[in-house]
């Protein structure tokens, strides 16, 4: 497998929620938002359209099922984000967004293995190497997550990577020169789940800051760093690039300022950080014991 060499510019990469694509280039204007202070490339899910016309955006995030996917969305996503000047970070979730029809992950696991989902990965990496930005993608991200958000988490990790080598090796061969992230959510078994050097191009992490559950949990306001450094030293081993790919804070104001004023500063204590990329969308699973779902979105970000 060709293994890419990789810049801040062009290391991750997204694009405007799938299907809405179209609807964010219309997005009426929304209440003021900045790109957070700093000089780490900044990317951002942006499902509103709150950043089309910000610039210091260097990353689209894009997320996509699989099993229900309109292709051509894909298309959409490129030519908005040519026309920023943005890479792209394709997220792809290995499942159907209809939880109606949500399989389980026996069903998933086992179909991966047969060979049942082969045409799935390679119709979207047939579209994937058509585009002419720059492409990262993000296959069955946060296996290592136990809540039971996902149904791809929490296998056993031989499973898991060899169902993540399967697919991504399809990838590459039908879309040879996009780059892999392999993006845990960073917990302590973390490495257990790490498919090889040649199958991540760079390491993805999580990381959200809730003010409401740091106080519950903690007794006190935890800072990025907090959340980050154990995270980022479990990423850092693997002597790869590291981003963060999913990041989002809520909370007063003087939380958000305490995130927003740290995320995109260069720190020697991360040599190997290269970006991170906000969701700036609302929390699409609950938060366990009642915390709800969060908005992200840094319009209403600052609970009063």
């Amino acid at each position: 497998m060709k293994h890419h060499n990789i810049t801040r510019r062009g290391v991750m990469a997204g694009a405007a929620a799938l299907g809405l694509s179209l609807s964010m280039r219309q997005a009426q204007a929304a209440a003021p938002v900045e790109v957070p202070p700093g000089t780490l490339p900044f990317g951002v899910y942006d499902p509103d359209g709150d950043f089309a016309d910000k610039t210091g955006v260097v990353i689209e995030h894009l997320f996509l099922p699989w099993e229900d996917v309109y292709l051509p969305s894909l298309n959409d996503a490129d030519e908005y984000a040519l026309a920023r000047n943005r890479a792209l970070l394709v997220t792809l979730e290995p499942w159907t967004w209809s939880r109606s029809e949500r399989n389980t992950a026996q069903y998933l696991r086992r179909g991966i293995e047969r060979g049942e989902y082969d045409p799935n990965m390679i119709a979207i990496a047939e579209v994937l190497a058509t585009l002419k930005s720059p492409v990262t993608l993000r296959f069955a991200h946060e296996m290592d997550d136990k809540t039971g958000q996902f149904i791809w988490s929490d296998w056993k990790p031989d499973d898991y990577i060899s169902a993540y080598r399967r697919m991504t090796d399809l990838a590459k061969q039908y879309a040879p020169d996009i780059s892999l992230m392999w993006s845990p959510l960073g917990d302590e078994n973390m490495a257990d789940y790490y498919p090889g050097d040649e199958y991540a191009d760079i390491i993805g992490l999580t990381v959200f800051g809730l003010q409401a559950w740091d106080k519950a949990k903690y007794g006190r306001d935890r800072t990025f760093d907090d959340i980050f450094r154990p995270r980022y030293e479990r990423a850092a081993a693997f002597g790869k690039p590291v981003a963060v790919a999913e990041l989002g804070y809520v909370g007063d104001q003087a939380y958000v300022d305490m995130w927003k004023n740290r995320i995109r500063e260069e720190k020697p204590d991360y040599p190997s950080l290269v970006g991170v990329s906000y969701f700036n969308q609302i929390e699409v699973y609950p938060w366990p014991e009642g915390f709800g779902a969060p908005d992200w979105r840094i319009k209403n970000q600052v609970l009063s």
